[in-house]
């Protein structure tokens, strides 16, 4: 686990080295444990690197370089399949200096070019430079786990694990992207592509780019799309199963100690469960709860598994104060703007984990979004179901047509202010005109004739909500603290498990995770098995009534304002906080997220 960031440019930079080294000094977060880079001799291209030791602690040091000294690798994540990877290559002659698991991508791709890309199995983010023929490649993984963020102009890319070291090059002015902000106004997130500073985009998940340094010819394309997995036929529970299974024996591969995110939940329950089986006496869990232990406190529900388990528990206690002092901080670790009240905790479970010395944790991330957890995604699907068979028997306007998911966002309930009135008639004497003719319906937009409603419904949600909000945050707040996070609900062969079963059957109907509770049903006590969703969520209210009582004065005149993203007057009633009733994320605890933000990634220009 580490941070990239890297340099590539058609002509010869001078300050190569320096902007370089600034970005890879911004990452020491990210891998606190070596640092290593690599640069033509032509000052046209480097790479940088820092490393969080997890697999061959000693000698998995980046770069990794081939016998030929033509090939140059510096990447950012797992390959879980490693060890079976890397005997198929030795068999096949390729000597290794290593037993990490990143140097496996250097000698597939000998033998491959960049189609190795689909014989890894795990999170990553890498930059390749082929050298032989003046080919620099940057590729994300399958469900964007770990990120990439790219600067691009007519001669010059710029790249980096996170947005505040792309700004500590020096090299990108802080401007705000007006769609971006507009759209995050609308979620609570920008969605990928974008990212709320111009010209920085993400580099979208299961995507790679090419970069000729020798005519600057640069190509992009998708390599997985997760609507493309093929049909599965058979009983669903124990298809899932067996991939469940699977799974649990690649993701426990670790040198240093590891533990779990625990909640009282199925996801994070099922994921323990797995863990701990597969790897007994080497899990600790750790969970977060909150003071006077309100209804959402979870804490009883996992120190009953983690019983259960024979797992060491390990408890964190939120403090509001502590919250609240901390949370210009924590503005600055997201990286990105995300309207989630639920960040401290992550932070601080994560936190906790290192402080108990331990560098890899497990989270139960992604069977919401998978096998129909939320409420508000059933009924999202069933209604297109309904607009499907209607335009089968009555035509339907051309918007209609276009819009896959026109009630995704009246279902979704972060998206409006708890009025039901979207941002685009409600604060429009708030928010000044910034490009907020932009649809913020366009991530939903899907030309006719659909598919499959259901799968569609699903790669939806997981290319917005899961990857932005959940992925996006667990990421950051993480390796905040040097912990890498693993996520194995969310592991592709997993996914295109549930997707391919959906392409010969149905489970919209059925009880929500219906397939997942099944599969799992021998693994936990029927307590947690029936347990009603609570959902990761602190005293919302209690926690937002603070934050705007200590920190609401930065919204009046601040740098919203002076960027030109609201107007004085509506600044100063977002100062107040209100908090509409059944308001998920209130627009004034999104416009003071966004202003923290602002403030942090200003500080990173100095």
């Amino acid at each position: 686990m580490c941070g990239i960031a890297g340099y590539i440019s058609a002509t010869h930079q001078h300050e190569l080295q320096t902007i370089v080294q600034k970005m890879q000094d911004s990452l020491y977060h990210r891998g606190p444990d070596g640092a290593g880079s690599w640069k033509t001799s032509n000052s046209k291209l480097m790479f940088a690197m820092r490393r969080l030791a997890i697999i061959d602690i000693d000698n998995g040091h980046q770069p990794f370089i081939n016998e030929n000294k033509d090939l140059i690798l510096v990447a950012n994540g797992e390959i879980y399949n490693f060890i079976e990877l890397r005997e198929k290559l030795i068999q096949r002659g390729h000597v290794f200096k290593s037993k990490s698991d990143c140097e496996v991508i250097l000698h597939l791709y000998e033998e491959k070019g960049i189609d190795c890309l689909h014989d890894l199995r795990g999170m990553f983010a890498f930059a390749l430079f082929d050298a032989r023929k003046g080919i620099a490649y940057l590729a994300r993984d399958r469900m964007g786990e770990k990120p990439l963020y790219i600067f691009q102009d007519k001669e010059e890319i710029i790249f980096s694990s996170e947005l505040k070291s792309l700004l500590k090059s020096g090299k990108i002015p802080l401007l705000l992207d007006e769609k971006a902000i507009y759209w995050y106004f609308h979620y609570g997130y920008v969605p990928d592509p974008l990212s709320p500073i111009r010209n920085i985009r993400k580099l979208p998940a299961g995507s790679v780019l090419s970069i000729n340094i020798n005519d600057w010819k640069i190509t992009e394309k998708k390599w997985w799309n997760i609507e493309d997995a093929p049909a599965i036929d058979g009983n669903p529970a124990l298809k899932i199963r067996e991939v469940l299974n699977e799974i649990s024996q690649l993701v426990v591969r670790s040198d240093v100690p590891v533990g779990i995110a625990l909640s009282g939940g199925l996801d994070s329950s099922l994921v323990a469960a797995l863990i701990a089986k597969e790897s007994p006496g080497s899990l600790t869990a750790f969970s977060v709860g909150y003071e006077g232990r309100p209804p959402c406190d979870e804490r009883d529900d996992a120190r009953f598994l983690a019983k259960h388990l024979n797992i060491p528990f390990q408890e964190v206690e939120l403090n509001e104060d502590e919250m609240s002092a901390n949370f210009l901080k924590l503005a600055s670790y997201r990286d990105d703007p995300i309207a989630d009240i639920a960040s401290w905790g992550y932070y601080q479970v994560m936190l906790a984990a290192k402080q108990n010395d331990i560098s890899v944790m497990y989270q139960g991330q992604g069977a919401d979004e998978l096998f129909w957890g939320y409420p508000w995604l059933k009924e999202t699907a069933k209604e297109n179901h309904l607009r499907l068979k209607k335009f089968n028997t009555s035509p339907i306007s051309n918007d209609e047509i276009d819009t896959i998911y026109p009630y995704f966002m009246d279902k979704f309930p972060f998206f409006h202010d708890g009025n039901k009135i979207p941002y685009t008639s409600r604060f429009k004497n708030k928010i000044k005109e910034l490009g907020a003719s932009a649809d913020p319906r366009e991530p939903y937009k899907i030309k006719f004739p659909w598919e499959n409603i259901d799968i569609m419904t699903t790669k939806m949600i997981c290319d917005t909500y899961l990857r932005q909000n959940g992925i996006a945050q667990s990421d950051r707040l993480s390796m905040a603290s040097s912990v890498e996070l693993r996520l194995p609900l969310i592991d592709y062969r997993l996914v295109e498990t549930a997707i391919g079963l959906r392409k010969t059957q149905s489970d919209l109907n059925l009880p929500p995770k219906a397939w997942l509770r099944e599969a799992v049903q021998d693994l936990l006590p029927q307590t947690v098995m029936n347990r009603p969703k609570k959902g990761f969520s602190p005293p919302t209210h209690s926690w937002q009534k603070q934050l705007f009582k200590t920190w609401g004065h930065l919204l009046e005149d601040g740098l919203l304002t002076q960027h030109g993203i609201l107007n004085s007057e509506g600044a100063k009633d977002l100062a107040k906080g209100e908090q509409p009733l059944n308001s998920v994320i209130p627009a004034s605890f999104k416009a003071l997220i966004l202003e923290t933000w602002l403030r942090a990634m200003t500080k990173e220009l100095t």
